[in-house]
């Protein structure tokens, strides 16, 4: 019995060959990259042998790695059916869905949120694809995660989109402008000029999405309004898409008058990382305890994005998971012990 196990244990992985016929109307270095780059991305992802002649793909490998190349290159040549662009970072993201997820990397890739300026603005991760779905289910939406990982720039994707269909006439964008306080008043200029550094941001994605000539047309219309936080108090906001931006700065209060400004044919999203609270000491977190008070209600909905939906520079992510990992060994040693000094006392 032990000799038969000792030959299991020794005998040679199952290899076996699978090949890709890749359509001729797509032209294989939109497949495989300059220089074949991607095809590089793909070879070091996977233990097989990949070779390429003419339009053909042969992979050979264990029966799990053949399927999954073979499976990948097929989603590719979708996403290339559905007018999408393959990069490095787009089929790094492809495998990891194929590996992680019951996601086809195809429909998140090729899902069209905006069209603006000559560019598609698309979901990245299956994460994202997630929430700019639960924006189109649900009245109310949270968007938590940490700092590059699209929640404010789908979520006005989003919002674009709805006004460009007319399902919606104005677009409302917030922040709360914590850091003013009794600073605000040491800076120059009107007031508007002073919580302008805080607004810039979402003017920022604005201009991405449309033309900058018509954004001051459509603000000064009403149609597009940038404002602080507090600015929403007493107001009913009907037929509507409001975003609050930054709402781990909001404080309890603040988020409970911001959500009850909802009117009727209206949609709103909170976007935020409770990682980064600038709030003054002592102050709660709307953010932190809405998810707690809200959880369970119907039509509204809280997704959840991680360092893995990070679509800055890769260093981003892990620079988030890092600072994780610190705040999670800061918690468990908890708070620091005074210093006892011995001895008699001076």
């Amino acid at each position: 019995m032990s000799e038969l196990h000792e030959t299991r244990r020794t005998a040679p992985p199952t290899r076996t060959q699978a090949k890709v016929l890749i359509p001729d109307e797509y032209p294989m270095v939109s497949l495989l990259g300059s220089r074949d780059e991607l095809l590089r991305v793909i070879e070091g992802a996977f233990r097989a042998d990949i070779h390429v002649r003419g339009n053909e793909i042969t992979v050979t490998g264990s029966p799990d790695e053949s399927g999954a190349v073979v499976r990948l290159f097929e989603e590719l040549v979708e996403v290339l059916r559905s007018g999408g662009e393959l990069t490095p970072d787009a089929v790094e993201r492809s495998i990891a869905m194929l590996r992680m997820t019951s996601d086809r990397p195809a429909e998140v890739l090729s899902l069209d949120i905006l069209s603006s300026r000559g560019r598609t603005i698309r979901p990245k991760t299956v994460n994202q694809k997630r929430y700019v779905d639960a924006i189109d289910k649900h009245t109310i939406v949270f968007g938590i995660g940490p700092a590059g990982t699209g929640k404010t720039y789908l979520a006005m994707a989003k919002a674009v989109r709805a006004l460009q269909e007319k399902r919606i006439n104005r677009i409302i964008l917030t922040r709360p402008a914590v850091e003013a306080g009794e600073r605000l008043g040491f800076l120059p200029g009107t007031l508007y000029e002073k919580i302008d550094p805080y607004l810039r941001p979402l003017y920022d994605a604005l201009h991405d999405m449309l033309d900058p000539d018509t954004i001051p047309k459509l603000m000064a219309a009403g149609t597009i309004e940038v404002a602080p936080l507090a600015y929403m108090r007493g107001r009913t906001l009907n037929d509507a898409f409001i975003i609050l931006d930054e709402a781990q700065n909001s404080s309890a209060e603040q988020m409970k008058m911001f959500l009850t400004r909802l009117g009727f044919n209206s949609k709103i999203v909170v976007t935020g990382d409770v990682t980064q609270v600038d709030l003054p000491t002592g102050t709660t977190s709307g953010l932190r305890v809405v998810q707690e008070i809200l959880d369970g209600i119907d039509d509204i909905h809280f997704a959840r994005l991680t360092s893995a939906d990070v679509v800055r520079h890769k260093l981003v992510s892990e620079i988030v998971d890092a600072y994780g990992r610190y705040d999670a060994l800061q918690e468990a040693a908890g708070p620091a012990k005074p210093i006892q000094h011995r001895g008699k006392r001076r």
